[in-house]
């Protein structure tokens, strides 16, 4: 009970402090824009242009020293598409990656992209299919190519209104092991960390070992892994939560 208690108050206290650092933040860049914007005034004597009170725009977060980077998925998504590109298959399959790097990808090769939520875009390189990893609608050993980049580790969480499964990774490797032809090109991502971890209910980790156990009779051609900033190509045990991107043929 004790226990409970004491976490109860830490959440609490992070809450509070982190509202009140929000609110006097906020003011601070409401302040600095109004000062920006009577600054620009004053000196503004291209004609070609006016600020009417109805196209003021504030952006109140955008002037830091670094641009802001997800290095994840920077890292993670241009890996899969320089692999994907270097692959050059006829066709590619993706199974609910981040959107923007499907386009990337089916600017170059025709994609088919499959989620369980509608993707709510028209290109004409793109086409779409509305629909569970867990029962793909692909006949056995039919792909040539498919990629699922940090997508494994949600499966029935809940998280994306899918339902609750203790097993929806393994069964999400199964179906994709499935479908995929002998000889061709799985590349995915997933959190790597000691021990095998939900964190719940946003994703699960794994441990390495235990994705290769459940990649039996696939051959892992490339591993790399983020670790914060880093981008390396070893495997770190003693480091907590990752993510690992691989390269995986069909046997």
């Amino acid at each position: 009970m004790k226990k409970i208690f004491l976490w109860i108050k830490y959440v609490f206290n992070l809450i509070v402090k982190t509202y009140w650092l929000n609110v006097l933040r906020l003011w601070r860049d409401v302040f600095a824009f109004f000062r920006d914007y009577k600054n620009y005034t004053s000196q503004n004597n291209n004609h070609k242009f006016k600020i009417w009170l109805n196209s003021l725009y504030p952006c109140l977060i955008d002037r830091t020293e670094n641009t802001p980077l997800d290095y994840v998925y920077i890292y993670q998504d241009s890996w899969a598409i320089g692999k994907v590109l270097s692959i050059q298959p006829k066709q590619h399959y993706d199974i609910g990656s981040k959107v923007e790097m499907v386009g990337g990808i089916a600017s170059c090769i025709p994609t088919i992209m499959i989620d369980i939520r509608k993707v709510a875009i028209a290109l004409p390189w793109l086409n779409f299919l509305e629909w569970s990893i867990l029962n793909l609608p692909l006949k056995n050993n039919t792909i040539e190519s498919l990629s699922a980049v940090c997508v494994i580790e949600h499966i029935w969480l809940w998280r994306y209104w899918d339902p609750i499964d203790p097993f929806g990774s393994e069964k999400s490797f199964k179906e994709v092991k499935r479908v995929l032809k002998s000889w061709w090109h799985l590349i995915f991502s997933v959190p790597v960390d000691k021990k095998n971890t939900i964190y719940f209910n946003a994703h699960r980790a794994f441990t390495r070992d235990y994705i290769i156990e459940l990649m039996d009779w696939f051959v892992l051609k490339e591993e790399k892994y983020i670790y914060g900033k880093e981008f390396i190509d070893k495997y770190s045990p003693n480091k907590w939560v990752g993510v690992w991107c691989y390269y995986f043929i069909k046997n």
